[in-house]
């Protein structure tokens, strides 16, 4: 018998999740148990939730999106999130996170883990004060880890949880004043629970509490980074670092208790800073995999800092992150409806494509190369059908009709791969009506 993921790869145990992550990722099964009992690779797969379609986060897997949903007390929704669900499962989002901080949201998440073949997680401090019904200073270690085990119960594949926030991570950023201080949403409520009650992060403090919980129930911990910089100023600063080094502290302790476990990372930052960044979590957290968000390459472009973080998320994933967060145009403005859900989407998955390609990842160059020959070809069919998003390569062809059958508008009888293609063949080309 095994607890976990990890405890069965480290027994030599092969699990039926091993072996379809391993067909995904055309992965010899022996490797990925290797990966798995290394760390190196995580399958969140919570035992309660049985429609997931598991996936593998880590070394030489696909990079794999993540999408944030969810309600909050401005927009409380659940319809509209259930359509923003079923949007990223049916765009092939492998991870959805439930981040709802108002009201009683136990209901929707029970819904949301049983409908979806996405792996699940959720922050489970943002669930707190709505779930108990308390102001955030009144909240006792006890409810906070009551809140935490009823998300495992629930079926949550993977939390996101601020454990290395602790007193010294705190002390750090007094100390080294920001621009934008903390803007980790559970990060900036342990903080102020910790400074309103003058305490220790209990998931710090009790933290072997918490793996009994993860271990129970096979969670993956996503550990979260309080400290990660929310402008490109803040960048690579002292306690962004400082709560690194915890991290991967705690990673060799989760993994002594066969508990999976995943680093979050950036946030905004330059672009000449996300290589080291990238190798800095992994030598500092042991090549634990790296989750992160973006990171944003600059802080202007509010509306379309979904483009922001494909850049940036782009370059971390090529130098070795390995699960991207997406972001939406609505982010820092308000919450996503279901056209910027998809508009995330569609713009982190061309991020993880085009580190993918970097990666050398199986068939990853194959597709780019089927679209290739579909232009050469000038086979609009097969180009729409290879399209990252065929319902909108669709529309835009279908919006603008040629007059010369097998172009488009842009060139006509001028395009250069009808022409090649033609010319190459001993045929005769003729440009006039």
């Amino acid at each position: 018998m095994y607890s976990t993921q990890m405890d069965a790869a480290k027994q030599g145990l092969v699990t039926k999740e091993m072996q379809l992550v391993a067909a995904k990722e055309f992965m010899p099964v022996e490797t990925l148990r290797q990966l798995v009992a290394a760390g190196e690779v995580v399958i969140p797969a919570n035992k309660n939730h049985t429609s997931l379609s598991p996936e593998g986060v880590g070394k030489n897997c696909r990079t794999k999106i993540n999408v944030n949903l969810g309600v909050s007390k401005d927009h409380n929704n659940y319809e509209e999130e259930l359509t923003k669900v079923r949007s990223a499962i049916s765009m092939k989002a492998e991870a959805i996170m439930d981040l709802s901080c108002f009201g009683k949201t136990g209901d929707f998440r029970r819904q949301l883990v049983k409908m979806s073949t996405a792996m699940i997680g959720t922050v489970p401090m943002y669930d707190a004060v709505g779930m108990l019904d308390k102001d955030l200073k009144d909240i006792t270690v006890d409810e906070f880890f009551a809140v935490v085990e009823q998300h495992a119960q629930d079926g949550v594949d993977f939390m996101t949880i601020h454990c290395g926030m602790n007193q010294k991570t705190a002390a750090r950023i007094k100390k080294n004043p920001r621009l934008t201080n903390v803007v980790s949403r559970g990060g900036s409520l342990l903080f102020a629970w910790m400074e309103m009650n003058k305490k220790e992060n209990p998931f710090y403090e009790y933290y072997d509490r918490l793996l009994d919980i993860c271990a129970q129930y096979d969670v993956t911990l996503s550990l979260g980074d309080a400290c990660r910089p929310g402008c490109t100023h803040d960048a690579t600063d002292a306690a962004q670092i400082e709560e690194l080094i915890t991290l991967g502290e705690l990673t060799k302790r989760a993994w002594s208790r066969n508990v999976q476990v995943m680093i979050e990372g950036p946030g905004h930052m330059v672009l000449n800073e996300i290589a080291a960044n990238m190798k800095l979590e992994k030598r500092l957290c042991h090549n634990a995999p790296f989750y992160v968000l973006g990171p944003l390459v600059t802080d202007i472009a509010p509306g379309y800092d979904h483009i922001t973080s494909a850049i940036g998320g782009a370059i971390a994933a090529s130098c070795g992150a390995d699960f991207l967060c997406y972001v939406t145009p609505a982010e820092h403005l308000r919450l996503p409806d279901v056209n910027d859900v998809k508009e995330g989407i569609i713009a982190t998955r061309i991020a993880a494509h085009a580190a993918d390609l970097v990666k050398g990842i199986p068939h990853a160059q194959e597709w780019d190369d089927a679209m290739s020959k579909a232009r050469v070809d000038v086979n609009f069919p097969e180009m729409i059908k290879l399209a990252i998003d065929p319902v909108k390569a669709q529309a835009y062809y279908d919006s603008s009709k040629p007059e010369c059958e097998g172009t488009c508008t842009m060139c006509g009888k001028m395009c250069p791969a009808r022409n090649m293609k033609r010319i190459l063949a001993g045929e005769d080309i003729t440009l006039q009506d």
